[in-house]
């Protein structure tokens, strides 16, 4: 596998990508991709269709519930479910994900529930999966700060003697954070089993990609030593073949890989953006036509592997879930506020004593909620 070497000076440009499957849905050549996806068979790719549909659902549900107050906030991924689903399918269940707060996607392929979903945007206690679990850090926040975790998980597979792989995840805009580039430089010189996912989706908040890369992000880790790929994130099939490769490369022992998948966040941000501020209509538009789902379900038809039960079965599937969704954020019991001074400390001390009775004099003056006095 080559190192990219950018030569284009737009870092949006959609040409300038490996892909396996066109906007159209046809199946086409690439020497360096196909033989990573050789036993890719239409029951597989039926399997990353369902995964795709059951995100998307996943993401539909958690913006609804937001808009009904039962979520503080929900940072949606629809149109980046392709990069999300082919890159986690390719890891083993013993590598280590690092995901930051979009990638919906990682956390379903690795086996989160439902309520491990919703219940962190409520702010309930102990709200996120065990890590443990799903082999699946908790979504980070703090924008590239995973890239950091991840390699220093990686360090840590080495002093173990294991053959673990771990993979950071991040965006575009994470691209310019100090962290991300730390983490790279430590990758690096201390060959770690790392792969950094970059989702490059055009837009960090209301920032273009234009303004944090002037080229091609991948075109970026070779500066590192790290060798990169530029694929299209709106292929599912090519984001697994990319991410087979570079887990190969990170397990045999040769250091890290870095992949920049270019896609488009088709939402706001967040659920308290508003992306029509920003963005030109007939942009969002384009990217519409290429969604990564219609794209799978183009190839799938052209190959007669598409039928009506099968399509049925999948919207069964995506209504399950979503319900069990919405019962896990609706069902959620809130502990008390006072709650929050608990354990904090082993022991009680006399300051945090006053602490909390300065804070439940604070939440006297409020009203008694409508569950209160039923009680």
């Amino acid at each position: 596998m080559h190192t990219l070497t950018p030569h284009t000076d737009h870092a949006t440009d959609v040409d300038d990508v490996a892909r396996l499957v066109t906007e159209d849905g046809d199946r086409i050549p690439d020497p360096e991709l196909d033989r990573w996806v050789a036993d890719i068979d239409a029951e597989a790719l039926r399997g990353l269709y369902r995964d795709m549909m059951l995100v998307r659902r996943i993401d539909s549900e958690g913006i609804a519930l937001q808009r009904q107050g039962q979520l503080g906030l929900w940072a949606p991924c629809q149109g980046q479910e392709a990069v999300q689903v082919g890159t986690a399918r390719a890891l083993r269940r013993d590598d280590f994900a690092f995901p930051s707060y979009r990638e919906i996607g990682v956390q379903h392929v690795r086996g989160a529930k439902p309520a491990d979903f919703v219940i962190a945007w409520r702010g309930e206690e102990h709200s996120t999966y065990n890590p443990y679990d799903i082999g699946t850090a908790t979504p980070q926040i703090i924008i590239g700060a995973q890239s950091l975790h991840a390699v220093g998980y990686a360090m840590g597979i080495q002093r173990d003697g294991t053959d673990q792989v771990a993979a950071a995840y991040f965006g575009d805009g994470a691209s310019s954070q100090g962290d991300v580039n730390e983490a790279m430089v430590f990758a690096s010189s201390f060959r770690a089993p790392v792969v950094f996912v970059c989702t490059n989706n055009q837009w960090a908040i209301s920032e273009p990609v234009t303004v944090q890369a002037r080229f091609p992000i991948a075109g970026r880790a070779p500066g590192f030593g790290i060798p990169s790929l530029r694929i299209d994130g709106n292929d599912v099939l090519a984001s697994l073949a990319a991410m087979r490769w570079a887990i190969a490369h990170a397990r045999s022992g040769k250091g890290p890989a870095f992949i920049e998948a270019v896609t488009y966040r088709m939402g706001p941000h967040t659920t308290s953006d508003d992306p029509t501020r920003y963005r030109a209509k007939d942009e969002v538009e384009r990217w519409r036509r290429r969604d990564p789902i219609a794209r799978v379900e183009a190839l799938l038809r052209s190959q007669n592997e598409f039928g009506e039960d099968f399509q049925a079965d999948v919207a069964a599937d995506a209504d399950r879930l979503g319900a069990a969704v919405r019962a896990a954020a609706l069902g959620a019991v809130s502990r008390e506020p006072i709650g929050i001074f608990d354990h904090v400390y082993e022991e009680p001390h006399t300051g945090l004593a006053e602490q909390r009775e300065h804070f439940a004099a604070y939440l006297s003056g409020f009203a008694p909620s409508d569950a209160e006095v039923g009680r």
